[in-house]
């Protein structure tokens, strides 16, 4: 087998295993977005907020998170430093409307891998995605 077919591979047996939760106020994005998600490879969970997420049992199981930047309650910059605070590192990537890029940058600083501004394309999505999970191109 080529070094060229292999990594395909071994992008889809990281992300097979892969647990992607989806924490978002928005209905569309919380039924689109798993959709997604699945056809690349992921299994996922779709959250209506961080509260709901936090009593979900599955904080400890996520491999990444998708969370949208400001939701009613807890913002998803609130949700990631509570996770931090907890002990549960997991990555981030966020998602916002409309486009900050002073926003995005300090969203990185802070220990995101990506703050996608909506609508993202799917190779923007997978990219992120790729970063979150180590996987190497």
């Amino acid at each position: 087998m080529s070094e060229r077919s292999e990594k395909p591979l071994k992008a889809a047996a990281i992300s097979e295993r892969a647990l992607v939760c989806v924490v978002d106020d928005d209905q569309s994005v919380r039924e689109a977005l798993p959709d997604l998600l699945r056809e690349l490879g992921f299994s996922t969970k779709a959250f209506a907020s961080a509260e709901e997420f936090l009593k979900s049992g599955t904080v400890s199981t996520a491999k990444c998170l998708i969370l949208d930047v400001a939701m009613p309650g807890m913002s998803g910059p609130e949700l990631h430093r509570e996770l931090i605070a907890r002990g549960h590192p997991v990555p981030v990537i966020f998602i916002t409307t409309p486009p900050d890029p002073v926003k995005r940058q300090q969203l990185i600083k802070q220990g995101a891998v990506d703050c996608l501004f909506k609508p993202f394309s799917a190779q923007a999505l997978k990219a992120a995605l790729d970063t979150a999970m180590g996987v190497k191109h």
